[in-house]
C-alpha cells in the first residue's frame, strides 16, 4: 500500500488496493479475534491528489467481515463500507513528540494524528498500511450482533432461542434498587406509630 509522492499532481489519481486475510492477520499480530474477522478480501479505493504541498486522500473500504454474534454465538457476515479522508502535510524538519509517531514517520513516511484525518508525510514514498489497519479496525463493531432481533442463548440450558424454545422458567433478577427499597420500607416501619 505504498504511494510514490513525487508522481502525484493536482489532478486526482485513482488507486485500488486489496486487503487480503493474510495481510490482515500479519498486521493484527496476536489479536486472534480481530485476525479471524477478515476471511475474504476487502477493496480499498483511493482518490489522491496534491493541494499545494499537501496530499489529499479520500476513498472507501468495502467488503464484509465474519464475526461471532455476542448473543447467540453464531458466525455471521457484516458488510463493510467505511469512508475515509486524510490530509497529509509535509513534515519538513518537524518530529512527532511521541517515540512511536517518530518511528512511524521514519518507517512508513507517514505520521497520523489521533483523529486519523490529518498527519504529516516525509520522503518520496509513503506506506499507508498503518492507516488502513486503523480504518479497518474501527469498522469492527464493539458488540457484534447478528441482528437486532437476536434472542441469544438461554442462560440456563444454553439453547439458541432464535431456532428453538426451551422449558426453562424465566428467573427475573432482583432489581438493583431492591436493597434501597428494603431500607426505605424498614425506615417507614420504624417511624410509623
Amino acid at each position: 500500500m505504498k504511494i510514490l509522492t513525487e508522481r502525484l499532481t493536482e489532478s486526482p489519481t485513482q488507486l485500488r488496493f486489496s486487503v487480503t486475510p493474510a495481510w490482515w492477520q500479519e498486521r493484527c499480530g496476536g489479536d486472534s479475534e480481530l485476525a479471524e474477522g477478515l476471511r475474504g478480501v476487502l477493496e480499498a479505493r483511493i482518490l489522491i491528489h496534491r493541494m499545494g504541498q499537501d496530499l489529499y486522500l479520500e476513498g472507501d473500504i468495502t467488503g464484509a467481515l465474519e464475526l461471532t454474534c455476542g448473543r447467540c454465538l453464531t458466525r455471521y457476515r457484516e458488510p463493510v463500507g467505511e469512508r475515509f479522508r486524510l490530509v497529509l502535510e509535509p513534515a519538513g524538519s518537524r518530529v512527532p513528540a511521541d517515540p512511536e509517531g517518530a518511528a512511524a514517520l521514519v518507517r512508513d513516511g507517514v505520521f497520523l494524528s489521533d483523529e486519523l484525518e490529518s498527519g504529516w508525510f516525509r520522503g518520496s514514498e509513503i506506506d499507508l498500511g498503518s492507516f488502513f489497519q486503523q480504518v479497518i479496525a474501527l469498522a469492527f463493531p464493539v458488540q457484534p450482533v447478528c441482528g437486532e432481533d437476536c434472542r441469544g442463548l438461554c442462560p440456563r440450558c444454553g439453547a439458541d432461542l432464535n431456532t428453538e424454545s426451551c422449558n426453562c422458567s424465566e428467573v427475573r433478577p432482583d432489581s438493583p434498587f431492591a436493597a434501597l427499597r428494603a431500607l426505605r420500607d424498614g425506615a417507614r416501619g420504624g417511624t410509623e406509630r
